[in-house]
């Protein structure tokens, strides 16, 4: 029992507020164990708007964010296909496909997603570019106990990760709304101009865990 409590405190840091501006998690292997457990103190969502940038050069299928209830282990998935430009959208443990999505390997990319209880509709950003509106899920509110997980795909509240379904690559500038953001707004995120930080997750004072081989490194700036 010990040793386990000591190789836990080893591999995971505290869920202390940080701010990694010029920061990056980076998955440097496929495993069904390593990931980053995100912290909010916000349990019921009538609204959901993400956004992160990601690195990968995976041609399978991942998990780029999963947010999990007790009642859904999909209450709200962004899911990358192994088919060039699918993406899988889940809200309220619903799905819907979006294709023709201009998305490269090897290359960093914005993505943002939003999703409406009142409406029930889903919309994919990639690099400031918006995929067609489709209805997923509505009538009802994202609820509470919430866990939030970068880097695997949540199948069921807290776990049930699957090898085959890991993020491998870089993730970094995480941010998430409780309501869906202005088009301008997303663009001004993707084209890294001014915005207003999230006000459920923030990358400038988030509070995390990670688990397993994840590192927190500076950005990489390529020279001109």
């Amino acid at each position: 029992m010990l040793l386990v409590l000591l190789l836990v405190m080893l591999t995971s840091c505290t869920a202390i507020p940080q701010n990694l501006a010029n920061k990056i998690f980076t998955f440097p292997q496929q495993t069904n164990t390593a990931h980053v457990r995100v912290t909010t103190s916000r349990q019921d969502l009538k609204a959901v708007t993400v956004c992160f940038r990601s690195f990968t050069d995976l041609n399978r299928d991942h998990s780029l964010f999963s947010l999990a209830t007790p009642s859904a282990d999909n209450n709200f998935l962004i899911f990358k296909k192994a088919a060039n430009g699918l993406f899988e959208l889940w809200a309220r443990g619903k799905s819907n496909t979006v294709e023709g999505i201009a998305y490269k390997l090897n290359t960093w990319h914005s993505i943002c997603s939003t999703w409406n209880a009142t409406s029930g509709l889903m919309q994919l950003w990639v690099d400031g570019v918006p995929s067609s509106r489709k209805f997923t899920s509505s009538g009802s509110n994202i609820n509470g106990p919430i866990i939030i997980v970068l880097g695997q795909d949540q199948d069921t509240h807290g776990g049930g990760f699957d090898i085959n379904q890991s993020f491998v690559g870089m993730i970094s500038d995480v941010h998430m709304w409780d309501h869906t953001l202005s088009s301008c707004e997303i663009q001004n995120y993707s084209n890294n101009l001014s915005f207003t930080a999230g006000n459920v997750l923030n990358w400038y004072a988030f509070e995390f865990q990670t688990v397993g081989r994840v590192l927190i490194e500076n950005k990489q700036e390529l020279c001109q």
